[in-house]
């Protein structure tokens, strides 16, 4: 009696282990729909300052709605601004080097030159003709009428008034020609320098505002008032709004059934009732290890597909990380028969 009591137990559990595959497969098959498992997932964006410092303010919190342009932190730019006005007084004592340079001498200062070259030219003219007169009279007297100390200052000082005339007349030549054309260029280069210096400065003080790239959450607020920052220093990490995907794993018995643009219904716990819409994205080439942190251990070695679900999520429902429950249309549209 116990045998045939204990032989219709087993039976009974066949039947109830075979209804329930008879029961997944005609879910999964032949209803056309199949349901998958998994997070969702955004983008994320960290944010820092190009430049070292430190911040003077922080505008938005966790939790902040930002637009994009909007600024969220700056530094302190007091430095910034001083070296910013030593490079405009610069610029300008430069500028009006150039101005002169490319201006040229005054007429009154030509006017003064000729005059100074005229006294020098009128002492050479009086140095000459002292030393002619003192040497005729050292001839005439056999060198007794003339010293010889008086004879070579009469020398020295023809040589000097020469030697003005020269200079006068260099000085003058250079007034008319005005400056060579290599320093002119030298000049101006100065002035592109300082410009560009200049420039970068204001491109420093500039990004010493820090703004958001695109509308975003801020997901984390990382540096507060007074922190010393930097490039390698992010001070927030914001959740794009979009675009939004569950990332969920596909076996390889059922990856001949999705493709790329399907339909899908995005449920959470949340809201069990009111799916979210998604198509079906990315589907991965390359099998790979089923996640430990979703999966079974007996299923942890299978190879599986990675599918992500873009949701279309306008009331900005999902969050990330959130579990989410995914159920793709995989039955292809029938086609109608065209009429005779």
């Amino acid at each position: 009696m116990n045998k045939k009591i204990i032989a219709g137990g087993i039976v009974a559990v066949l039947i109830v282990v075979a209804g329930a595959f008879w029961l997944f497969g005609r879910n999964n098959q032949n209803t056309g729909q199949l349901t998958l498992y998994g997070n969702v997932d955004i983008r994320q964006v960290s944010l820092a300052f190009e430049n070292n410092g430190r911040i003077s303010t922080v505008a938005v919190d966790e939790g902040d709605h930002v637009k994009a342009g909007q600024i969220l932190a700056t530094l302190d730019t007091k430095a910034l601004e001083i070296q910013e006005q030593q490079a405009v007084a610069q610029l300008d004592v430069q500028k009006q080097t150039v101005r002169e340079q490319q201006a040229g001498a005054r007429p009154e200062e030509i006017a003064q030159a000729k005059a100074q070259l005229a006294s020098a030219q009128a002492q050479l003219q009086k140095a000459t003709e002292d030393i002619t007169r003192i040497q005729r009279i050292s001839a005439t007297t056999g060198g007794k009428g003339i010293s010889k100390q008086e004879l070579d200052m009469a020398r020295s000082s023809l040589l000097i008034a020469q030697a003005s005339v020269q200079e006068r007349q260099a000085n003058l030549t250079l007034m008319e020609k005005g400056v060579r054309k290599e320093q002119r260029e030298a000049s101006v280069a100065q002035v592109r320098a300082t410009q560009a210096q200049l420039a970068l400065m204001q491109y420093h003080i500039s990004q010493a505002e820090l703004r958001s790239p695109v509308d975003a959450v801020v997901r984390a607020r990382l540096q507060e008032p007074g922190d010393m920052t930097g490039p390698q220093k992010a001070v927030f990490t914001l959740a794009l709004s979009e675009p939004k995907w569950v990332r969920v794993w596909l076996s390889q018995n059922d990856l001949g059934r999705v493709r790329s643009g399907m339909p899908a219904q995005i449920r959470t716990d949340s809201f069990p009732d009111n799916p979210v819409q998604g198509k079906v994205g990315f589907i991965s080439s390359v099998a790979e290890f089923t996640p430990k942190s979703v999966q079974t251990e007996e299923l942890r070695t299978n190879l599986v597909y990675e599918v992500r679900i873009v949701a279309e999520d306008p009331n900005d429902v999902l969050r990330m990380g959130q579990p989410a429950t995914v159920t793709i249309n995989t039955q292809p549209e029938k086609q109608h028969d065209a009429p005779h």
